[in-house]
């Protein structure tokens, strides 16, 4: 076990490496192994610092899940306003959920370890509720985007839908490009994600004549 090298900082760096500590621990023995003491440890502080920032070990718990969240969220959703049509923006969301850093082992690692505790615990289905409703809506808007500029009128619930259907495939593919992504080096996900969602919006072209990588 690595210990992070201590140095004076401010309140939120020194809440932030708290929670990286954590997350560290619990990548390497997941949510039970990941003690006080060890995070303590970890982050080279000792357990009464730590209390000074969490007032139990669940809500430092909580606070590494929604980092996981925000970091997927903030890996995969944002997208530069600055290109230059919806559909170009629409490829670039697809493409930056089903590649590094979004698709990674680690990610999936601390996510898969996370989600037990959502069906069982409320302020955990908060977080993930408002991880996904974020995301959703990212997604709601780049849909309408593209509809608006294919020259149609963009209905709220059916962008909606595009959405959670969306949603679903990425998720589904993200899984298995993090699980078993020696299996599509030759067809990269986002290629697949791409043509699906293409037919999905009746045929909508999101490319050009290359390919994703």
């Amino acid at each position: 076990m690595s210990r992070r090298p201590f140095h004076r900082a401010g309140e939120a760096e020194r809440r932030h490496d708290l929670i990286a500590a954590t997350l560290d621990c619990i990548f390497e023995r997941g949510l039970q192994g990941a003690t006080v003491r060890e995070i303590a440890a970890r982050a080279g502080v000792t357990q009464g610092l730590i209390r000074h920032y969490f007032s139990s070990k669940d809500q430092m718990l909580q606070a590494a899940y929604k980092e996981v969240m925000a970091g997927m969220t903030r890996d995969a959703a944002v997208v530069d306003e600055s290109l230059k049509d919806a559909r170009t923006r629409l490829r670039a969301f697809i493409i930056a959920n089903l590649t590094p850093p979004v698709v990674d082992g680690r990610t999936l690692s601390l996510w898969a370890a996370f989600i037990s505790h959502v069906r069982v615990d409320p302020v955990f289905a908060e977080i993930h509720r408002d991880g996904y409703l974020a995301f959703r809506t990212a997604l709601e808007r780049l849909v309408a985007d593209v509809l608006a500029e294919a020259g149609q009128d963009p209905d709220p619930s059916e962008c909606r839908e595009f959405a959670i259907a969306i949603n679903g495939m990425i998720d589904g593919l993200w899984l298995e490009g993090t699980l078993v992504g020696d299996l599509f080096s030759k067809t990269p996900l986002s290629g697949i994600a791409i043509r699906s969602v293409e037919a999905l919006l009746g045929g909508i072209r999101l490319t050009g004549n290359e390919e994703p990588s």
